[in-house]
């Protein structure tokens, strides 16, 4: 499953590292963090909550403003 999350409050390379580190610290979630899009891609090897995402990015000191299920973000 894939998923692209909008992000707020992101300003450098410091946040957007941040982020990575808190969505990769759960199990099953790889993230990769668009700082100029201020979004993060996420394929997930099994299925996570979107409550799960959104408070390893809010307790990381971000705001998502939206999850979405997508195909076809990685090849």
């Amino acid at each position: 499953m894939k998923k692209i999350m909008k992000i707020n409050g992101m300003t450098c390379g410091h946040c957007q590292a941040r982020v990575e580190k808190a969505l990769n610290s759960i199990e099953g979630v790889k993230a990769k963090v668009d700082l100029k899009k201020a979004q993060a891609l996420l394929s997930l090897d099994a299925p996570v909550a979107d409550e799960v995402l959104i408070k390893a990015v809010t307790e990381a000191g971000y705001h998502v403003t939206d999850v979405q299920e997508k195909k076809g973000l990685f090849s």
